[in-house]
């Protein structure tokens, strides 16, 4: 939660995606050679995010090379994952990484990409594979692409482990998710709101994804006692995962804003927690809550003396990583995602927190996340409806349009809070966590019932 965050007066263009409606799709194949499906999945101004699958409709090959051409010469591949990607002019090469070298007849490959133009933006052409032509297909001609059906069961039951793909958090099918849920408060304070009952409520009726544990470092929390505190996240995490959510391990700092104040303490805490999880696929890592008065240069510092303590125990999770200015990627301190992207975290399999109160963080933000996505992996940990404070009223307009950004660039959330503390941004009215309702209009708050009806509409986890 926001206890002081510096707010800009600078007005930026909203580079989102309200513009943008419509996928774009193409689709080649060859009856003795390949079939290409390339598909604009988001697009903002001057950016895109495709997808290409590239299916094997000849002999097996190893080692292959898709290649392709743009049409315009603006068009340029800034990032792509799933092969070793390359550009020159108005050519581009994707090669084949080592997991995925080797394509048997009738296997398929899936890429991605993200780019930029100016202009137009039409669908490559020319699509080759080791040099065959990809035009036609056995059986005639294909479908045009669809989405899959969106699969059934618990959120960890059908995407598995996560891992990062490009700029995404990807399920076990290697395909780009959202996780929608929320936040707890302080376990120090409001340790009866998670109970069996709003786990379940969670779970069931709100139909959350997600569960993050906000466990504070200072202000009666962690260092109070290790023990203690550990436990009740170990308690959280074993409650989401029996109830099929993924369980985001905030370490809680705020005050102070330096997370080298607590890194003896976080990489006890982590060592512990990665050591006693590693087994389970549901745990995501948030190694600092919002750093502040400090320079990207110590988060970084930071981040790359935590990170090895939770490889060595749980080489596969993903770890989230603060960001300057109360995790505002650098906005709230008059800089932005650039210095990130300049000097990323020596590390793999990260992603990097931002943080907002739609109420106090409007279109400056707003653009700032629309740039970073196109290259860098974002999750935004915690939000709020209200003002940077916790408190005031509702801002269904900026809360809908935040929203609305997230859900097309696919971030993953967790809003704050999953609690009945007496302030705007609570999920219930105060004293609900003395009772078994956390889903009726009778508890929820104005900033609850909005949430509640944006997290239970159904997830679309893509599975092929």
């Amino acid at each position: 939660m926001k206890r002081l965050w510096a707010l800009l007066t600078a007005c930026a263009l909203f580079l989102g995606l309200t513009a943008f409606t419509a996928l774009t799709a193409t689709t080649a194949s060859a009856a003795t050679g390949c079939r290409v499906s390339y598909t604009v999945t988001n697009q903002w101004q001057d950016g895109f995010q495709a997808g290409v699958k590239v299916t094997n409709l000849g002999s097996p090959v190893s080692n292959w090379t898709l290649k392709y051409t743009w049409p315009t010469t603006s068009q340029k591949v800034t990032q792509g994952w799933n092969a070793t990607w390359s550009q020159s002019g108005t050519a581009v090469s994707a090669a084949a990484v080592n997991w995925n070298s080797t394509l048997a007849t009738g296997a398929s490959a899936d890429l991605g990409l993200t780019g930029t133009f100016s202009g137009s933006n039409p669908a490559p052409t020319a699509f080759t594979l080791n040099g065959v032509t990809c035009t036609g297909t056995v059986g005639g001609e294909d479908p045009p692409p669809t989405d899959p059906p969106p699969a059934t069961g618990t959120p960890v039951g059908v995407n598995g482990q996560l891992h990062v793909c490009g700029t995404n958090l990807c399920n076990q099918y290697n395909r780009p998710i959202q996780l929608r849920g929320m936040s707890t408060h302080g376990l120090q304070w409001f340790s009866s709101c998670y109970n069996t009952a709003s786990l379940d409520a969670l779970a069931k009726d709100w139909k959350a994804d997600l569960l993050r544990t906000a466990m504070y470092v200072q202000e009666g929390g962690y260092e109070t006692d290790p023990a203690g505190y550990t436990a009740k996240v170990n308690s959280l995490v074993d409650a989401a995962d029996a109830r099929g959510m993924y369980a985001l391990i905030d370490f809680h700092t705020l005050t102070p804003g330096d997370p080298t104040y607590n890194l003896a303490r976080a990489k006890t805490f982590f060592a512990s927690v990665a050591a006693r999880n590693a087994a389970k696929k549901n745990v995501i890592y948030e190694i600092t809550n919002e750093p502040n008065g400090v320079s990207w240069a110590t988060i970084k510092s930071y981040a790359e003396q935590v990170i090895p303590v939770i490889r060595a125990a749980d080489p596969d999770a993903v770890v989230v990583v603060g960001t300057r200015g109360w995790s505002s990627l650098g906005v709230s301190d008059g800089s932005n995602e650039s210095e990130i992207v300049a000097n990323p975290v020596n590390a793999t399999n990260i992603m990097y927190t931002f943080h907002f109160y739609a109420a106090s963080h409007t279109d400056t933000y707003r653009a700032a996340v629309s740039r970073a996505a196109t290259k860098l992996p974002l999750f935004v940990t915690e939000f709020g409806t209200v003002t940077y404070t916790g408190g005031g009223a509702v801002d269904q307009a900026s809360s809908k349009a935040w929203l609305d950004l997230l859900d097309s660039l696919k971030i993953s959330y967790a809003n704050w809070t999953y609690s009945d503390a007496n302030e705007g941004s609570a999920a219930f009215k105060p004293g609900t966590c003395g009772g078994t309702d956390y889903s009726s209009s009778a508890v929820l708050t104005e900033s609850g019932a909005l949430m509640k009806s944006r997290i239970s509409t159904p997830d679309s986890f893509p599975t092929s």
